[in-house]
């Protein structure tokens, strides 16, 4: 198993907006490499993620238990009855490497765990948060979690192909670009416009939080 890098942060966007997470980044996507030069190939021509090769804090890991191990290095050592870690397994997409025993393993060491993904893998058991975005282009498998958060606007897809799938919470997040702007009004406006849907920034850039 392979891991671009670890880190914690103030997660900025969407229902768990405030929690401070650890994340695990996996190098491997289904809609596109990460390289810059590449993107223009993509599903996924919007990603801000890094998740090419490893930074010092990734690697390979022999097995899920060595894996999740080193996650759980990164939990203070605070305790408290009402306190469990939450891990974010993001991307890349992590449903092309992490496992049913990765997610068990995490648990075991207390540990809430969370994916974050584009949908268009079967999951692993045992997750405590599923988060689906949407690409366009691609067809979902995931049709059901805690939330859908799809990066508006995007070419090709319409917001009704979504509202009848089975989540607890739909967010739009207004794509960061050099339209981001007119992305933010138009969200705003749709949200107004179909309440089921609930506006999602990107509070951790506006304060400076990588």
């Amino acid at each position: 198993m392979q891991s671009k890098k670890f880190f914690i942060r103030c997660k900025g966007k969407a229902f768990t907006l405030a929690a401070l997470p650890y994340f695990a980044v996996f190098p491997v996507a289904t809609s596109g490499r990460g390289r810059e030069e590449d993107r223009q190939f993509a599903k996924c021509r919007f990603c801000d993620t890094d998740f090419v090769g490893a930074d010092a804090s990734g690697g390979t890991f022999e097995n899920a238990t060595q894996l999740a191990r080193v996650i759980c290095s990164f939990f203070p050592s605070f305790t408290h009855a009402g306190y469990r870690p939450y891990v974010i397994l993001t991307g890349g997409e992590p449903a092309l490497q992490v496992t049913d025993e990765l997610v068990r393993e995490l648990t075991r060491h207390g540990a809430q765990v969370g994916m974050e993904t584009n949908g268009t893998l079967a999951l692993p058991d045992g997750l405590d948060w599923i988060t689906v975005s949407p690409k366009a282009g691609t067809k979902l498998v995931v049709v059901s979690g805690n939330e859908l958060k799809l990066v508006w606007p995007q070419e090709g897809i319409a917001l009704q192909d979504f509202e009848q799938l089975d989540f607890d919470h739909f967010f739009l997040q207004p794509r960061d670009d050099a339209g981001q702007m007119q992305a933010t009004q138009d969200a705003v406006r749709i949200c107004l416009d179909r309440p089921m849907w609930k506006l999602s920034l990107q509070t951790h850039k506006f304060i400076g939080i990588r």
